[in-house]
Protein backbone atom coordinates (compact mmCIF):
# COMPACT_ATOMS: atom_id res chain seq x y z
CA UNK A 1 0.00 0.00 0.00
CA UNK A 2 1.17 3.11 -0.72
CA UNK A 3 2.11 5.40 2.65
CA UNK A 4 -0.41 7.23 4.12
CA UNK A 5 -3.11 6.23 1.38
CA UNK A 6 -5.06 3.70 2.43
CA UNK A 7 -7.06 3.35 -0.67
CA UNK A 8 -4.10 2.51 -3.58
CA UNK A 9 -2.06 -0.35 -3.41
CA UNK A 10 1.52 0.12 -3.99
CA UNK A 11 1.02 0.51 -7.90
CA UNK A 12 -1.20 3.15 -7.25
CA UNK A 13 -4.38 1.34 -8.46
CA UNK A 14 -7.59 1.95 -6.12
CA UNK A 15 -8.57 -0.43 -3.86
CA UNK A 16 -11.18 -0.91 -0.96
CA UNK A 17 -9.48 -1.30 2.58
CA UNK A 18 -8.79 -4.40 4.28
CA UNK A 19 -10.53 -4.60 7.18
CA UNK A 20 -10.35 -8.34 8.16
CA UNK A 21 -8.55 -7.86 10.99
CA UNK A 22 -10.19 -5.02 12.99
CA UNK A 23 -12.58 -5.79 15.66
CA UNK A 24 -16.13 -5.53 15.82
CA UNK A 25 -17.03 -2.72 17.66
CA UNK A 26 -20.46 -0.70 18.10
CA UNK A 27 -20.47 2.30 16.00
CA UNK A 28 -22.61 5.41 16.33
CA UNK A 29 -22.44 8.43 13.57
CA UNK A 30 -24.77 10.87 13.45
CA UNK A 31 -25.00 13.60 10.76
CA UNK A 32 -26.62 16.90 10.39
CA UNK A 33 -27.79 19.58 7.49
CA UNK A 34 -30.35 22.34 6.84
CA UNK A 35 -32.25 23.28 3.66
CA UNK A 36 -33.18 26.76 3.40
CA UNK A 37 -37.05 27.44 1.85
CA UNK A 38 -39.61 30.06 1.59
CA UNK A 39 -42.66 30.78 3.82
CA UNK A 40 -44.97 28.52 1.12
CA UNK A 41 -42.82 25.63 1.66
CA UNK A 42 -42.54 25.78 5.44
CA UNK A 43 -46.61 26.28 5.66
CA UNK A 44 -47.02 23.48 3.00
CA UNK A 45 -44.27 20.96 5.44
CA UNK A 46 -46.29 21.89 8.10
CA UNK A 47 -49.84 22.19 6.93
CA UNK A 48 -48.97 18.53 5.07
CA UNK A 49 -50.84 20.23 1.92
CA UNK A 50 -47.47 20.01 -0.94
CA UNK A 51 -48.88 18.18 -4.18
CA UNK A 52 -45.95 15.84 -4.18
CA UNK A 53 -47.63 14.78 -0.61
CA UNK A 54 -46.04 14.47 3.16
CA UNK A 55 -42.68 16.13 2.18
CA UNK A 56 -41.22 14.84 5.78
CA UNK A 57 -42.48 11.20 5.82
CA UNK A 58 -41.23 10.76 2.30
CA UNK A 59 -38.34 12.25 2.70
CA UNK A 60 -37.68 10.17 5.87
CA UNK A 61 -38.12 7.11 4.29
CA UNK A 62 -36.03 8.40 0.88
CA UNK A 63 -32.81 9.17 3.89
CA UNK A 64 -32.87 5.53 5.97
CA UNK A 65 -33.01 3.87 2.18
CA UNK A 66 -30.04 6.00 0.95
CA UNK A 67 -28.16 4.82 4.33
CA UNK A 68 -28.53 1.39 3.10
CA UNK A 69 -27.22 1.99 -0.35
CA UNK A 70 -23.90 4.03 0.82
CA UNK A 71 -21.62 1.51 -0.11
CA UNK A 72 -23.32 1.60 -4.17
CA UNK A 73 -22.91 5.19 -4.01
CA UNK A 74 -19.65 5.77 -2.69
CA UNK A 75 -16.58 4.29 -4.03
CA UNK A 76 -14.69 1.92 -2.16
CA UNK A 77 -17.50 2.04 1.11
CA UNK A 78 -17.84 -1.21 2.74
CA UNK A 79 -21.27 -2.92 2.51
CA UNK A 80 -22.93 -3.18 6.21
CA UNK A 81 -25.47 -4.44 8.12
CA UNK A 82 -26.40 -1.51 9.44
CA UNK A 83 -28.48 -2.04 13.12
CA UNK A 84 -30.25 1.33 13.09
CA UNK A 85 -31.28 4.25 11.01
CA UNK A 86 -33.18 7.21 11.93
CA UNK A 87 -33.61 10.58 10.27
CA UNK A 88 -35.10 13.25 12.02
CA UNK A 89 -36.66 16.94 11.29
CA UNK A 90 -36.63 20.24 13.04
CA UNK A 91 -39.06 22.73 11.14
CA UNK A 92 -37.38 26.36 12.24
CA UNK A 93 -40.25 28.32 10.75
CA UNK A 94 -38.84 31.98 12.05
CA UNK A 95 -35.72 31.14 10.32
CA UNK A 96 -37.10 29.50 6.95
CA UNK A 97 -34.96 26.29 7.38
CA UNK A 98 -35.86 22.79 7.93
CA UNK A 99 -32.94 20.77 9.75
CA UNK A 100 -32.38 17.29 9.06
CA UNK A 101 -30.52 14.54 11.10
CA UNK A 102 -29.70 11.48 10.71
CA UNK A 103 -28.25 8.69 13.13
CA UNK A 104 -26.78 5.31 11.84
CA UNK A 105 -25.84 2.21 13.69
CA UNK A 106 -24.05 -0.68 13.56
CA UNK A 107 -21.70 -3.58 14.75
CA UNK A 108 -19.13 -3.73 12.50
CA UNK A 109 -15.52 -3.34 11.44
CA UNK A 110 -15.58 -0.01 9.87
CA UNK A 111 -17.94 3.06 10.65
CA UNK A 112 -20.70 4.46 9.67
CA UNK A 113 -20.08 8.64 8.98
CA UNK A 114 -20.82 7.87 5.50
CA UNK A 115 -23.93 6.54 5.54
CA UNK A 116 -25.38 8.78 8.08
CA UNK A 117 -23.98 11.68 5.70
CA UNK A 118 -25.78 10.15 2.66
CA UNK A 119 -28.70 9.50 4.49
CA UNK A 120 -29.15 13.24 5.72
CA UNK A 121 -28.02 14.48 1.75
CA UNK A 122 -30.77 12.38 0.56
CA UNK A 123 -33.52 13.39 3.04
CA UNK A 124 -32.41 17.31 2.03
CA UNK A 125 -32.49 16.51 -1.53
CA UNK A 126 -36.13 14.84 -0.95
CA UNK A 127 -36.83 18.13 0.22
CA UNK A 128 -36.10 20.18 -2.44
CA UNK A 129 -37.39 17.66 -4.84
CA UNK A 130 -41.01 17.28 -3.42
CA UNK A 131 -40.54 21.47 -3.25
CA UNK A 132 -39.26 22.60 -6.26
CA UNK A 133 -42.52 23.90 -7.60
CA UNK A 134 -43.16 26.30 -4.79
CA UNK A 135 -39.63 27.78 -4.10
CA UNK A 136 -37.06 27.40 -7.21
CA UNK A 137 -34.51 29.43 -4.82
CA UNK A 138 -33.96 26.65 -1.65
CA UNK A 139 -30.44 26.17 -0.46
CA UNK A 140 -29.02 23.18 0.86
CA UNK A 141 -26.26 24.31 3.58
CA UNK A 142 -23.92 23.23 6.63
CA UNK A 143 -24.38 19.42 6.28
CA UNK A 144 -21.67 17.91 8.37
CA UNK A 145 -20.91 15.09 10.77
CA UNK A 146 -21.54 16.21 14.44
CA UNK A 147 -20.98 13.25 15.86
CA UNK A 148 -19.09 9.40 15.66
CA UNK A 149 -18.60 6.85 18.15
CA UNK A 150 -16.73 3.44 18.35
CA UNK A 151 -13.43 1.97 15.89
CA UNK A 152 -10.00 3.06 16.82
CA UNK A 153 -10.13 6.82 15.93
CA UNK A 154 -12.40 6.39 18.97
CA UNK A 155 -15.37 9.75 18.94
CA UNK A 156 -15.84 12.50 17.75
CA UNK A 157 -17.97 15.44 18.51
CA UNK A 158 -18.93 18.63 16.35
CA UNK A 159 -21.66 20.39 17.29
Amino acid sequence: MTKGLTHFDNNGNAVMVNVSDKAISHRIAIARGDIYVNAQVIHAIQKKTAKKGDVLTVARVAGIMATKKTSSLIPMCHPLLITKSRIDFVVHEQDGKVTAECEVRVDGKTGVEMEALTGVNVALLTIYDMCKSMDKKMTINHVRLIKKSGGKSGDLIHE
